[in-house]
């Protein structure tokens, strides 16, 4: 009783008062803080929110994934500041913006506001969706004549290129909504910013390039706004700074180190993903099980001995493209991947939470990735995202009364499938990961152009690519 009177209460976290969004995400040592407490949370990413609301007859959608999400508990949204050319293009070319737009922008912003859901907002992508780092390499090239060695790879060094970059950055923190009439470095609705999806570097494996270019990055947001979290993008791929680490890679680089790059003091937590169903797909599942052991409890370990940093799980999620995917195969997958980021939480809170990839609403069949989850349509599912919520609310509640979180049992979580749990767990308590207990593993994208995220408008698949031929 006493359990769940402290899960009822901690659901006060997720009530449509407006007064959660009051005060900023801060990071006090290696976790989050609100108002000065402990704040640890279920979240999810929905990339397309800025796209489907350019257009006002559209916008219900977004309002029905926070309606639903803030029901269900998750408590932060990660979505794309970015559409660079192409149709519904934010910024259409170099410093030249569409009020339209970017007013779709506004509207998810007042909307999470709303239903008190924290924003992370990622700048850029590495990828050619939503224009993406090529197409940077594109302006340069047409506008002022350059001739790129390193193709896309020249995003990082090129001065002409990083200039439209830092005016985009400056662009979107400076803007005034015109729904809140706030600036959003004002708006502590954001928590974060992101300054690429997933940032990859193929002419140099080791880090070094990509690390430049975060610490001057880096250097210029904070410039411009104090107020708020930033964070990488990255996507946990060890570098040359320790090189044993790099044997918990799948069996390649791409161009960033997590150690040395985090550990920039501007970048205030590390972000992985987690795709091995991608990353080893020529493997079965009990290697994929293990290399998520390793994976999850590495990062982990490295950003509270190492950074001393938060660390969030940034993606996850399982494909309906999967061999023998069922909705059955989803939720022993999610169950068993919430409570191992419970029980990763519980260890004192450096596992901040994690964003599962990705939730929608009803009638987006152009965006269908394979990914999607629809809460109003997808109950079993629901369920689980709802309970994880639930328990981890409990855990802020628990960290910010000084309880000991050791000691609770995994009915804290009531994360169920526990028949189907057991194979999981036993091959992780096997490996070594029972006390810290990652039993999760995910799902997406393959290295190189994994993660091809949709472009503009219905006719661009946002499908995930199996390519494991780029770079090592």
């Amino acid at each position: 009783m006493i359990l769940y009177a402290l899960v009822v209460l901690g659901l006060g976290i997720f009530s449509k008062n407006g007064s959660a969004n009051k005060d900023f995400v801060k990071v006090r040592g290696s976790h989050f803080v609100v108002n000065g407490s402990p704040f640890v949370f279920n979240g999810f990413n929905s990339y397309w929110m800025m796209n489907v609301a350019t257009d006002p007859t559209q916008r219900y959608k977004v309002t029905q994934v926070f309606r639903d999400a803030s029901a269900a508990g998750l408590s932060v949204c990660r979505t794309w500041a970015f559409a660079d050319g192409g149709d519904k293009a934010l910024q259409i070319s170099p410093g030249s913006y569409d009020e339209r737009v970017f007013e779709g922008l506004d509207f998810v912003i007042s909307e999470a506001r709303k239903y008190n859901i924290r924003l992370v907002l990622s700048f850029v992508n590495n990828y050619n969706d939503f224009g993406g780092r090529g197409q940077y390499i594109q302006w340069a090239t047409n506008s002022a004549g350059i001739q790129f060695i390193n193709g896309n790879d020249d995003f990082y060094t090129h001065h002409v290129v990083k200039a439209y970059y830092r005016n985009h950055v400056q662009r979107v923190i400076t803007r005034v909504n015109t729904i809140t009439r706030t600036a959003y470095r004002d708006d502590s609705t954001i928590m974060a910013w992101e300054l690429m999806n997933e940032p990859r570097c193929q002419v140099d494996y080791s880090g070094n390039t990509i690390n430049g270019w975060v610490k001057e990055m880096a250097v210029y947001v904070k410039s411009l706004d104090m107020k708020h979290l930033l964070e990488i993008g990255m996507e946990g791929f060890y570098g040359d700074t320790m090189p044993n680490k790099k044997q918990i890679n799948p069996g390649y680089q791409v161009g960033t180190d997590f150690i040395s790059n985090n550990l920039i003091k501007e970048i205030d937590f590390a972000t992985i993903h987690a795709y091995p169903d991608i990353w080893l797909s020529g493997q079965n599942e009990e290697a994929q099980m293990a290399f998520m052991g390793k994976w999850m409890r590495s990062h982990f370990m490295d950003a509270k001995t190492i950074l001393k940093k938060p660390i969030v799980i940034a993606e996850f999620g399982k494909s309906s493209k999967d061999p023998g995917y069922s909705t059955n195969a989803r939720d022993l997958y999610m169950a068993t991947m919430y409570k191992a980021i419970y029980r990763f939480a519980r260890n004192g809170g450096t596992l901040g939470g994690a964003l599962v990839w990705q939730i929608m609403a009803q009638d987006m069949q152009s965006y269908n990735d394979g990914y999607q989850i629809v809460l109003a349509q997808d109950q079993s599912t629901g369920n689980l995202i709802t309970q994880q919520s639930h328990a981890m609310a409990t855990l802020s509640r628990l960290f910010g009364t000084g309880t000991q979180t050791h000691s609770l049992n995994d009915k804290a979580h009531g994360t169920g499938h526990k028949s189907h749990t057991h194979h999981w767990q036993h091959h992780f308590n096997n490996n070594r990961y029972h006390h810290h207990a990652h039993r999760g593993f995910t799902i997406k994208h393959a290295h190189h152009l994994h993660h091809v995220k949709k472009k503009h408008g219905h006719d661009h698949f946002h499908g995930k690519t199996r390519n494991n031929n780029e770079g090592h």
